[in-house]
């Protein structure tokens, strides 16, 4: 409201300036690392510039019965007098509606596809090694010597006119934000101080004379000890999230990796102990975890209330040099996962042919534990898919995964998640001739009455035609969505810390970073696969059903047809059996979506690339999809991630990774795979064993990742008949693990719904 005649960069960096002088210091009692998101553990900020909130969207999340945001009275005065006012159609979620065509709204309404852009900011990144070897006065070091370059007549100078180039705006804002976070740390340094002045206890003094002599070190320069390591990165993290609501948020990668010189040095000088070590994690993890992802709006605030901030930190790897990564950190790391039993962060494993297995071992007894941490990834993978899409090996070995399965160069590139598409609705539109029964609209083209299609490739070819269209209605609208947020959205700070932003002069979000990929999530595999190959067989192959009771049933939700839905169910090859009658299918919409987007250009100078991953979605996209050809009833989910369809794997474990080792995950940037056991199939050597070997293989195969849910049905279903019994139940949902009871009762039952494998 006070700028007058700022860019959009110096805007932003003043925004960040002003936040970090006036946010609310909050040193809390006991803790080693400080700094919270909101003025109190559990509060978290909105962001009205990118999705103002409404009146009603802050009474709904005032008053869910599931995970609520506390509003207060002075809160929602200040936005009805004040917020909702001044941001009324300037917001970027406003202007990204205004902007899109009636086309993709029409499409965007009708759950044909989801945009992240609309709630978040891009910012799906992970931190690399540079903030334990650089202090924000070096990274303004360069920023300075950048700028002398950009203005010295060598590179981009400023015209005759004295007009700034945009390359300079962004280069000085930069510089505004590395010196906003310093004095970020400096206001904790003088509240630590004024508390241990008051404090009686002389180990908590001692402690908070500690904190002080932290932050006034760190961030302005490089950490010197495995405190300050953590008190840098937490810092950092604070300035990232703070900045702007990104999706996805930042994390540090590799940290056990990072970690390792100072913990070493620490032991071999005398100034650390593994348990202090262990204890400064713990209060890492506790930072995390009290640092709830800001409230969504509209629908999404009322369906998504459990979402986290989705960091997810990576354990062993490889090294640069291909060497293995794992190390005592790791096995520390294993420790507090082990330990703390916490939400966030997420934590993976990730398992390369060098990990030994005593890695892997320790990682499963901990999974084997039921509440869904760690994750395991196929590290060589992660590797094949970052190099394949263009980046060096060594960047890629320094790469990982995060969110929930997705994979980039950490420290060097923007991997922007844009949003689902709802494959099993394009689906559904093919058979009803481009219309859409459930909105009474013609979402797509004209691509024929199926009854005249006389074989399975005619059918095919108008999937194809339907996924073309609702394929570049998606990237015509993420386009102008890049462009909105290049020129009216920067992030300054997040540029300081990703290469070549300052090298390039340019943001985050505008082309600045090393690499830049934009994904497009395809949801409900198990599920489209199952519908393809029911039609194929009980239509083409065997003609067991004609068009019109197909078409028939599917329209009534099979009301009256029970005895067709059971033969889709239980006479249809299906996916996750090692079946190639139905594998066949999936590789073969894999390879349509995979060519109908890998490669095509954004407007950063990078490229768009596919990935499998549903987090919640499949759910919602089940709640607009009607009855499909595999038996499934109308508004019911869809298969999650790349996994089968709940039930549908008869075959056991073995054969569900088979099924997906014949897609070709080197070809994605990340697909996820859900897999339930029963505590008991895992007990003792035998159990934990088999699942290492289980693992193992899938990798071996080529899979990308994998996670487990290890617990019964019948646990899961009397934790939903009596929450209050059950509060500490964690289950793993997508690519992140909550308290089952705080989920949707949707999301309740899918999980329950999941297959349960009582054998390998």
């Amino acid at each position: 409201r006070d700028a007058r005649g700022l860019s959009a960069p110096m805007l932003r960096a003043e925004t960040f300036r002003r936040l970090m002088e006036g946010k609310t210091v909050c040193i809390n009692e006991g803790e080693l690392i400080v700094g919270e998101r909101g003025p109190s553990p559990r509060g978290t900020p909105t962001f009205p510039e990118l999705c103002c909130h409404s009146l009603q969207d802050l009474d709904v999340i005032d008053s869910r019965e599931k995970i609520s945001f506390r509003v207060s009275p002075e809160a929602r005065r200040t936005y009805e007098e004040e917020i909702i006012p001044f941001w009324r159609g300037r917001s970027m979620r406003e202007m990204i509606f205004a902007q899109m065509t009636p086309e993709w709204l029409d499409a965007y309404r009708s759950g044909i596809f989801t945009e992240f852009m609309e709630q978040r900011a891009p910012g799906h990144t992970v931190l690399d090694g540079k903030v334990y070897r650089k202090g924000m006065l070096d990274f303004i070091a360069e920023i300075e010597a950048r700028l002398r370059a950009a203005t010295s007549g060598t590179d981009n100078p400023a015209d005759g006119g004295g007009i700034v180039s945009p390359q300079e705006e962004e280069l000085r804002a930069m510089a505004v934000c590395c010196r906003a976070l310093i004095r970020f740390a400096d206001r904790h340094a003088e509240a630590a101080e004024a508390l241990a002045s008051a404090e009686a206890d002389p180990q908590r003094r001692s402690e908070l004379l500690r904190i002080a002599e932290v932050c006034r070190h760190v961030p302005a320069h490089a950490p010197r000890d495995f405190w300050e390591a953590l008190q840098m990165y937490w810092f950092v993290h604070l300035g990232v999230v703070t900045e702007l609501n990104t999706w996805d948020s930042f994390n540090p990668g590799h940290l056990d990796q990072h970690l390792e010189p100072f913990y070493c040095q620490g032991l071999t000088d005398g100034t650390l102990t593994r348990e202090q070590a262990k204890e400064l994690l713990e209060c890492l993890w506790v930072k995390f975890n009290n640092q709830p992802a800001p409230p969504k709006v509209g629908v999404t605030a009322a369906e998504s209330g459990t979402y986290t901030d989705f960091a997810n930190i990576n354990n062993g790897g490889l090294r640069v040099d291909g060497t293995d990564g794992v190390n005592e950190v790791t096995y520390l790391l294993l420790d507090v996962i082990d330990e703390m039993h916490l939400l966030q962060p997420s934590s993976n494993i990730q398992l390369s042919t060098q990990s030994p297995d005593l890695f892997l071992r320790r990682a499963c007894d901990i999974i084997r534990q039921g509440w869904g941490q760690p994750s395991v990834f196929n590290a060589d993978m992660v590797v094949e898919e970052l190099v394949r899409q263009g980046k060096s090996v060594e960047d890629a070995r320094q790469g990982g995964t995060s969110g929930c399965v997705e994979t980039g160069a950490f420290g060097k590139e923007a991997y922007i998640l844009t949003g689902y598409l709802n494959l099993v609705k394009v689906l559904e539109i093919t058979l009803n001739d481009g219309f859409d029964p459930r909105t009474g609209k013609q979402l797509g083209p004209h691509t024929g009455d199926p009854r005249t299609f006389t074989t399975f490739d005619e059918l095919f070819a108008a999937f194809r035609a339907q996924m073309q269209h609702f394929v570049d209605i998606k990237i015509r609208g993420n386009n102008v969505i890049e462009q909105l947020y290049a020129t009216q959205m920067p992030a300054p700070f997040l540029s300081v810390v990703i290469d070549d932003c300052i090298a390039n002069g340019r943001d985050y979000n505008a082309g600045g970073p090393r690499y830049n990929t934009t994904y497009i999530m395809g949801t409900g595999t198990g599920t489209l696969t199952d519908s393809l190959s029911a039609i194929k067989r009980h239509v083409f192959d065997d003609g067991t059903l004609t068009w019109d009771a197909l078409l028939g049933a599917l329209a009534t939700d099979f009301e009256g047809c029970e005895e067709t839905r059971q033969l889709l169910l239980n006479r249809t090859p299906r996916f996750g059996n090692d079946d190639d009658a139905a594998d066949d299918l999936m590789r073969r919409h894999f390879d349509l979506f995979f060519d109908l987007i890998e490669g095509r250009p954004n407007t950063k100078g990078g490229e768009y690339h596919v990935n499998y991953l549903s987090t919640t979605c499949h759910v919602y996209f089940g709640e607009v999809t009607g009855a499909t050809p595999d038996g499934r009833h109308a508004w019911q989910p869809l298969s999650d991630g790349v996994s089968p369809v709940q039930g549908a794997a008869r075959n056991g474990p073995t054969a569900v990774i088979r099924s997906l080792a014949k897609m070709d995950h080197s070809r994605t940037g990340g697909t996820l795979l859900n897999l339930k056991f029963t505590p008991r199939l895992l007990e003792g050597d035998t159990g934990l064993e088999r699942l290492a070997q289980l693992i193992r293989s899938y990798f071996q195969l080529g899979g990308h990742h994998v996670q487990f849910n290890v617990i019964t049905a019948d646990a899961l279903r009397a934790a939903q008949e009596h929450p209050e019994q059950h509060r500490d139940l964690i289950v793993r949902v997508a690519g992140y693990s909550d308290f089952f009871c705080d989920l949707t009762r949707a999301l309740q039952d899918e999980i329950i719904a999941r297959t349960e494998h009582t054998t390998f």
